[in-house]
């Protein structure tokens, strides 16, 4: 739709926070996205609140402890790790859903029509109504609550021993985030989970590249709301986080075993990268000066990269062909095929059974592995489910992706909207089938491609031609090529503040993809 010289005009004059929220509504709307619960949700959640499934089982004992970002409600997951041996037990609780839905009710009606929690810069739309998302089924600090809980013994080199799941009543001792565990770790005063968490997460990454398994450590932006303003930035990746993901995909991994072995399940899936993908990654990266040798795999290359570096970044973008197609396979009785049997990034199979409070399949693929787990039948609300899962979780992947891409475009568009005309600096990360460029602009942190020629790897002066909000639209274009410089800064726009960081992300691509 054009947009007409009245409504550019109304818009010039809106309050940049006011128009921006104006559009991500418009965003959820355009996407089809359920933000309210209906009225017999709501009530449905606040009996089952006051009359849960819960399990017999008693490990409040155990000093769980939960490590999530800032801010964050709905805690899906808690841990305790102590020594085994010369190896480790890890025991990983997963929030207990099943034990607030009821079967064909109205929330678990409400909930396969969501899929999964959006994520706006205004606002979070999530899977379940907050009264039990939030409150009762999270895994709060000093909250006893019934989980799922992992109980994985691993050998002193970081491979697994022995694991079981099962219901148990649980309480975290304490809640910490990424930047605090950091701290905590590298000065040695963390309590003794976290410094162990540090010990398998290593263990955990060395299995993961003698596996031949990948983490793409691809800068994220990110888009966060601050009182009236909205941040948008690149978020560096911690070492702790790398580790906290450790456990979330060994736990995943234990699962997908645990499913092949018993006949029945959802795997979450991913094809090998082809031939054809893998070689023009190798020409891309020695083109950038970095030559992928012959003897190492494509995970082991991607750890040793710079992501400070211009050309290393773009070598890391170069690598996101590799990391496509992924997919649920569900079965019941007859396997997939060997190569639908693995989630090829992490060279294993895979479930996704970490975030129930967030992802609809993790449900169902709990209460397979702890059924399978205890050599009981699976449930037939599960079975009957299995089939029709995979699509449920694909539209509402793209409905996510799609969410999601429309408001980091739209507050782009936010950022430079008084810039226009204005040059940027900005590392060049890829051209387009079209013979311009992908640029990823410094300060503020807005990736978006660029008209003219500029070479891969490089850094190069773009200047901001146009930018439109409602249209989530930013036009750039190439003015000429600049020396190296380092990713660092600050920027406030508008009321807007802009945080920028050298990044990476992707420490869970498998699972994010």
């Amino acid at each position: 739709m054009v947009q007409t010289a009245t409504t550019l005009a109304s818009d010039l004059s809106t309050p940049t926070g006011q128009l921006l929220e104006q559009t991500f509504h418009a965003i959820r709307e355009e996407q089809e996205v359920r933000e309210d619960f209906p009225v017999e949700v709501l009530e449905e959640v606040r009996r089952t609140m006051a009359d849960p499934d819960l399990p017999g089982r008693d490990e409040t004992d155990v000093e769980f402890v939960t490590i999530d970002p800032p801010g964050s409600m709905d805690l899906d997951q808690a841990m305790h790790i102590e020594r085994a041996g010369e190896g480790w037990r890890v025991r990983y609780a997963i929030a207990d859903v099943p034990a607030f839905v009821r079967i064909g009710g109205a929330v678990d009606q409400e909930v396969r029509l969501r899929g999964q929690t959006i994520y706006c810069p205004d606002r979070r739309i999530p899977l379940h109504p907050p009264e039990l998302s939030e409150a009762a089924a999270s895994l709060l600090p000093g909250q006893t609550c019934p989980a799922y809980v992992w109980d994985i013994v691993l050998s002193a080199d970081g491979r697994r021993a022995a694991a079981e799941v099962y219901r148990a009543m649980v309480r975290s001792r304490r809640r910490y985030d990424y930047e605090e565990t950091q701290r905590l770790v590298d000065s040695g005063e963390a309590e003794e989970t976290l410094l162990l968490l540090k010990e398998v997460g290593e263990a955990r990454i060395s299995r993961e590249l003698e596996r031949g398994g990948a983490s793409l450590p691809m800068p994220q932006q990110e888009v966060h709301q601050d009182g009236d303003s909205y941040v948008l930035r690149l978020r560096p990746l911690l070492a702790s986080e790398d580790w906290n993901a450790q456990i979330s995909l060994l736990s995943g991994m234990v699962a997908g075993q645990m499913m092949l072995d018993g006949g029945v399940g959802i795997l979450r899936t991913m094809p090998p990268p082809d031939d054809r993908a893998v070689a023009r990654f190798r020409r891309e990266a020695a083109a950038l000066g970095e030559s992928w040798p012959r003897d190492m795999t494509y995970g082991e290359f991607l750890r040793t990269l710079d992501r400070t570096d211009p050309a290393h970044l773009a070598i890391i973008n170069a690598a996101t062909t590799l990391f496509r197609g992924a997919a649920y396979t569900a079965f019941d009785g007859v396997l997939p095929a060997e190569e639908e049997q693995v989630q090829a990034a992490l060279a294993a199979p895979y479930a996704h059974v970490t975030a129930p409070l967030r992802r609809l399949v993790d449900r169902y693929a709990l209460a397979v592995c702890e059924a399978l787990s205890a050599g009981r039948e699976v449930p037939d609300w599960v079975r009957e489910a299995l089939p029709d899962l995979p699509a449920v979780m694909r539209e509402s992947d793209q409905r996510a992706r799609a969410v999601d891409r429309a408001c980091v475009s739209a507050v782009e568009a936010a950022v430079l909207r008084d810039r226009v005309g204005q040059t940027f600096e900005a590392m060049v990360v890829d051209e387009t089938d079209r013979g311009n460029v992908i640029v990823q602009l410094l300060d503020p942190p807005v990736s978006e491609p660029a008209m003219g020629r500029a070479e891969v790897g490089t850094m190069a002066t773009v200047r901001v031609d146009a930018a439109d909000i409602r249209a989530r639209t930013v036009e750039l274009s190439v003015v000429s090529d600049t020396g190296e410089t380092s990713v660092t800064g600050e920027t406030s726009v508008t009321g807007e503040t802009i945080d920028t960081a050298a990044a990476a992300d992707g420490h869970e691509a498998a699972e994010a993809s």
